[in-house]
């Protein structure tokens, strides 16, 4: 056998089947690409289902691709075992109805024995075991021997789905020999043991399975394979599993040096280097293709992995970030092959080291919660934490639940599962409860009338603003009715509409509804099913009436102002794109009269730089005076142009597409302007996070940036007469006033020094004593924090074996910090949990090391109650 790497199995292999006229892709992303029914790409097939299913025509109906692909299914034994892992490359060549099994099974076979070079004698074949076809190519043409040719049921070698394309499969094993064996007669493909590697699969999807579950032959069969590139490669250098062979091994080496742990001398240690080797690989690939950490879908199985990873890191005594540095070692030994890894290296750095972050500022707050509970389960006998208490781990501290799981089973519990996911379904129903009070869950009251779904309103509001309709039913108090009088409300259904209804974070029109004799004000336009348009009003003057002939106006400034914004949308989600990156995408909108708002997916706050950026790209595409258009297209269509969207199935056959020149390109069946120079002006207002993982960026346009730009002036003007400095002059004037006040704080810090020194000989007089220890609290009101922990070290300067807990009260805060010697924390003394305890009588919390803590409190009257603990929580801690 060739002694080959991972890059060099790989490179063959293309090679191999492009010299077959195979047309080579490079691999796809490992976000699906319009598939909801993936996560993430777990086989090389799967992007390449279109072409099988036959909704998409092929580049070539020969293909070869060295896919990527992550897989979590079995996430807790990666680590914990030598064979698992989440990150693969998947090797495959695929045949759209061109060649069929002889092809497929003689190219494999030369593949293995002459580019391997793989011994014959070494190779077993699995076949299905009705697939006569398959058994005679492999024994009459190839030459394997019969009893080298073993057939499995459908469980092993029948490839299908619950409809669609389907057919039986036939897997090429290599013998590792009878060292890898169990000893069994009956030892062939197929048994538990490790002696037989499958490393190819080949599919022959020759059957349509119908929903009857009849197998019918289909007129074009196709072939679908799949070797793993990493288990070809150990097999190839006669590893015993993907950690020791290169590059892979070259990134567990790093983990070493980085934690100085050396493999293989420790079983523990070992689990957590390969779970670290293992996950860097698949983060650095998740995160160059797009995936940011979040609480939901991919993201929150790109977040797990980090921190999975980053407590094993933990557990091996590293203690600063190390993961964003490790994601180099990948870029380095991958991106020959995948340079998308060093054009996004920054990207990749950045991301991961944000989530360590993140979880930094929790996981030792997190780990003492857990401890703590623990601790509970040990003294009552119980063997599972329970789902509240794991979800506030997931909740406050940031744990998925699979880690939590993780660490109590390496210490003899359990999980409420169950439990847990109880806990989560009540916050979903609290966000949604709270949507619905803030009005973003549509609307309430029109959403109880019976819609008569025959009564059609037709939309003529994208031409004209102003048209002559008909009444055709009227509702008040959601029951119908033939007219509606002076003073009243009600809900009006026109024939044809130039309002538009509030849909696509877009709001709905205002205006008028008028004739002669009846004056009706459009306060708001709603749309609860297809084609039925409501508009809401008041009735000023007459009586309208059912089968009247009136007027629909809309306000027209109110709808250039929302056509401003929503354009302005399109030009923001691109510029974001630009200056972010592609994996910023549209997480909800909101577009009035008076600004827009707009959500996406990002992981941190945008830097002055970054929304600078956005503001500039998004201006000069206004001043560039570009075309607005807008036309129909199929879903196929719109997806072949690269328009933007969620591709959700509520967007029917037909979708309505507006184009930005060639900047931006997205579906919508929102109102626009015609050009992107009527948008006037874009101004950024503020950037905010309203969830993890998510971004808010609100701004105005046209007449309102303009107002917003004379209501800066104008604060400018106040701020230059309150600093008594004219506006060219306000940032040195600021920046005089700052060194000024930084020169009266330190004399204010030293003062406060020897207050506190002044002090040292009143608390030294009063120190308690419990058992051999010394304990000192004290309450000193009107010190900041730094100041109590400078007098508590010097506290225990002076003090040996010391427990030391301090309060201050200044204005409305409360805090505390304690301490204790080095000799008292070895028998037992935890600061951390004291103060937590002491806190949490005032209505707050905190925690910290065993030698040094602090908390902060909410009600001051309870500081002294709070003070009077640390005797009896010191005994406790000592007994």
């Amino acid at each position: 056998m060739k002694n080959l790497n991972l890059h060099q199995v790989r490179k063959e292999f293309l090679e191999f089947f492009k010299e077959k006229d195979h047309l080579a892709k490079h691999s796809y992303s490992l976000v699906p690409k319009n598939d909801k029914s993936l996560l993430l790409i777990g086989a090389g097939m799967a992007p390449l289902k279109p072409y099988f299913l036959g909704k998409e025509e092929p580049p070539n109906k020969r293909m070869t691709t060295c896919q990527k692909c992550v897989r979590t299914g079995d996430i807790e034994n990666v680590g914990k075992t030598d064979r698992h892992g989440t990150f693969f490359e998947m090797l495959g060549n695929f045949s759209f109805g061109d060649y069929f099994k002889e092809e497929s099974i003689k190219w494999a076979w030369e593949f293995m024995t002459e580019k391997m070079e793989v011994s014959k004698d070494l190779l077993w074949i699995s076949i299905y075991k009705n697939d006569d076809e398959a058994f005679k190519i492999w024994n009459e043409k190839i030459g394997v021997p019969k009893e080298r040719i073993v057939r499995l049921g459908k469980e092993d070698n029948f490839w299908e789905l619950e409809v669609g394309p389907c057919g039986p499969c036939s897997e090429i094993y290599i013998d590792r020999g009878k060292e890898y064996g169990c000893d069994s007669e009956d030892c062939q493909p197929g048994c538990d043991c490790d002696r037989y590697v499958e490393v190819w699969n080949l599919v022959f999807s020759q059957y349509d399975k119908d929903e009857s579950g009849n197998y019918n032959d289909l007129p074009n069969p196709n072939i679908d394979t799949g070797m793993g590139l990493e288990r070809m490669a150990v097999v190839l250098q006669e590893a015993n599993n993907i950690f020791e062979i290169e590059p892979i091994r070259t990134i567990l080496k790093s983990v070493e040096d980085i934690s100085q742990v050396k493999y293989k001398e420790n079983d523990k240690n070992d689990t957590s280097l390969r779970v670290i080797t293992d996950h860097i690989r698949a983060v650095s690939f998740m995160v160059c293709d797009g995936v940011i950490p979040s609480n939901e879908g991919r993201g929150y199985v790109l977040r797990r992995l980090i921190r999975r990873a980053a407590r094993h890191g933990k557990l091996l005594g590293i203690k600063e970030k190390f993961l964003y540095k490790l994601s180099s070692v990948v870029i380095k030994n991958w991106m020959d092959h995948y340079p998308e890894l060093k054009e996004n290296e920054e990207k990749i750095k950045k991301v991961i080291k944000v989530e360590e972050e993140k979880f930094e500022q929790t996981i030792d707050q997190g780990m003492d919660i857990l401890d703590s509970y623990i601790s509970k389960m040990k003294k009552e006998n119980l063997e599972k934490l329970n789902g509240e208490n794991a979800f506030k781990l997931y909740d406050t501290y940031g744990f998925p639940l699979d880690l939590t799981k993780e660490i109590l089973e390496e210490k003899g519990y359990k999980v409420d599962e169950e439990g847990f996911n109880k806990e989560m379904e009540k916050q979903r129903q609290r966000a949604r409860m709270a949507r619905e009070n803030k009005g973003d869950s549509s609307w309430n009251e029109e959403s109880t009338i019976d819609i008569d779904t025959n009564i059609k309103t037709e939309f003529k509001g994208y031409t004209s603003l102003n048209l002559e309709v008909e009444v055709i039913e009227i509702i008040k108090d959601n029951e119908k009715t033939d007219q509606l009088s002076e003073g009243k409300e009600g809900i009006i259904i026109l024939d044809k509409t130039p309002f538009y209804a509030e849909g696509g974070g877009q709001i709905g029109d205002k205006g008028k509804i008028s004739n002669e004799n009846v004056s009706c004000e459009v306060s708001d336009t709603k749309k609860p099913v297809n084609d039925t348009i409501l508009h809401f009003v008041k009735v000023n003057k007459g009586t309208i009436k059912k089968g009247d002939k009136v007027k629909a106006n809309v306000i027209e400034n109110l709808r250039r102002d929302i056509q401003r914004n929503h354009t302005a949308t399109h030009l923001l989600h691109k510029a974001l794109k630009k200056v972010l990156g592609e994996h910023v995408n549209q997480a909800g909108s909101l577009v009035t009269e008076d600004r827009l708002r707009f959500d996406f997916t990002h992981f941190e706050g945008l830097t002055d730089k970054e929304l600078n950026k956005v503001e500039e790209i998004v201006n000069s595409i206004i001043l560039e005076t570009i075309e607005v258009e807008t036309f129909e297209k199929s879903m196929d269509e719109a997806k072949k142009m690269g328009a933007t969207g969620l591709f959700e199935d509520k967007y029917g056959e037909t979708v309505r597409i507006v184009k930005v020149g060639d900047f931006s390109i997205e579906l919508c069946g929102g109102t626009h302007v015609s050009n992107s120079n009527n948008i006037g002006l874009f101004k950024i207002i503020s950037e905010s996070g309203i969830a993890s993982g998510v971004r808010r960026i609100e701004a105005v346009t046209g007449r309102k940036a303009y107002e917003n730009m004379k209501d800066m002036e104008n604060e400018m003007e106040d701020i230059s007469k309150i600093l008594k400095t004219n506006k060219s002059n306000i940032v040195e004037r600021i920046k005089q006033i700052d060194k000024e006040y930084k020169n009266l704080e330190k004399e204010i810090d030293k003062l406060k020094s020897k207050l506190a020194t002044s002090k040292l000989d009143d608390i030294l007089n009063d120190i308690k004593e419990v058992n051999d220890i010394k304990v000192i609290t004290k309450r000193i009101d009107g010190m900041d924090i730094g100041s109590l922990r400078e007098l508590g070290d010097k506290i225990r300067n002076k003090v040996d074996s010391v427990v030391i807990v301090l309060a201050t009260v200044k204005g409305e805060k409360v805090n505390f910090i304690a301490q204790a010697s080095k000799d008292l924390v070895k028998k037992g003394i935890h600061s951390g949990n004291i103060i937590r305890e002491v806190a949490k009588v005032t209505g707050g919390g905190g925690g910290g090391r065993p030698d040094m803590a602090q908390a902060g409190g909410k009600d001051s009257t309870k500081v002294d109650k709070a003070l009077s603990k640390v005797i009896d929580l010191v005994k406790e801690q000592i007994d």
